[in-house]
């Protein structure tokens, strides 16, 4: 017979209910505090694009906007078709993913299933280091280097031009290769390792465990990182600015200059044009566009975590 438990000392238990956990109330008001910080900036952001506009669509036709294949927004004939700043982002970030998505995953899968630990913290650091370079830095680099080296070795007809989407697009891959590898490594990184020992121990080798046992099994934590990649190719404003150019032209050619809705955005705002004029409104159009996407991206990106979200006990 086992000797029974001595009770606990008097209050002991009644005074840990009561004691209040300040440290723990501070961590959650903070945290609450950040969760509206960002709900509070989206709701700005919105509540800023709307006005500006509303106006601009009760002159300017949306299917106008959407369809038309001129945009002369500044001109003193204007045209108001976003098509060729729509065509130029997506065909640039389509660039920039061509590049980010190979190489990112497969950084990824090297760092989580193929690397020692005391490289994965040797290579990881060095290779989030690329996240923090300044985007100016990369147009200029795009602009001086990568576009000289596409036109003197240029093996296909008319080397590119001055200003191109190429060199920008190459550029943009190259700036959010770390986003991609860093997610996606994280990802791999979370799935047990029951899961590989399991494999292991059916005779799969190192190639196989990767590709078909962790991959799926990070699937949700790599899409994730693909969407974010693509949301923060839509985005960036100064590769684009300094190295694809501003001639918004209606092409799928690479090799030629083209205008981002950023890159009009950014130069727009930092020219000449009045607050007070219609040509200014036309910036919170593209811009509202441009959110409207990235929204939809974010969308795309949650339904398609859920879907694919594994949940390990």
């Amino acid at each position: 017979m086992t000797a029974p438990v001595p009770p606990s000392p008097a209050g002991t238990r009644s005074l840990r209910r009561a004691r209040p956990h300040y440290g723990e109330a501070v961590i959650k008001a903070l945290l609450f505090l950040a969760a509206l910080v960002s709900v509070g900036t989206t709701v700005g952001i919105v509540v800023a694009l709307i006005p500006p506009t509303a106006d601009f669509f009760q002159r300017v036709g949306v299917w106008e906007f959407l369809s038309g294949t001129e945009w002369t927004a500044l001109f003193s004939d204007p045209k108001y078709g976003v098509l060729p700043l729509l065509t130029a982002t997506v065909l640039i970030t389509v660039i920039a993913l061509i590049v980010a998505i190979p190489i990112g995953l497969g950084a990824a899968v090297y760092l989580s299933e193929y690397a020692s630990r005391r490289t994965r913290g040797i290579f990881k650091p060095i290779l989030e280091i690329l996240a923090g370079i300044p985007t100016v830095v990369y147009g200029f680099f795009a602009f001086a280097f990568i576009t000289p080296l596409l036109q003197d070795h240029w093996p296909f007809g008319d080397p590119p031009e001055v200003k191109n989407a190429l060199s920008a697009g190459l550029v943009m891959g190259v700036m959010i290769v770390p986003t991609i590898a860093s997610l996606s490594e994280d990802a791999m990184s979370a799935v047990p390792y029951s899961l590989r020992d399991g494999a292991y121990a059916l005779g799969s080798g190192k190639r196989t465990v990767s590709v078909r046992v962790v991959m799926p099994a990070a699937l949700s934590g790599i899409v994730a990182a693909f969407v974010l990649g693509v949301s923060r190719a839509l985005g960036e404003t100064m590769i684009v600015l300094i190295a694809a150019g501003a001639k918004p032209d209606l092409t799928l050619n690479p090799l030629h200059e083209m205008q981002t809705m950023t890159a009009f955005i950014a130069g727009a705002a930092s020219g000449d044009v009045s607050t007070a004029s219609f040509e200014y409104k036309t910036i919170f159009a593209v811009g509202a566009l441009l959110f409207l996407l990235t929204f939809v991206m974010n969308v795309i990106s949650i339904r398609l975590v859920r879907k694919y979200r594994e949940v390990y006990e």
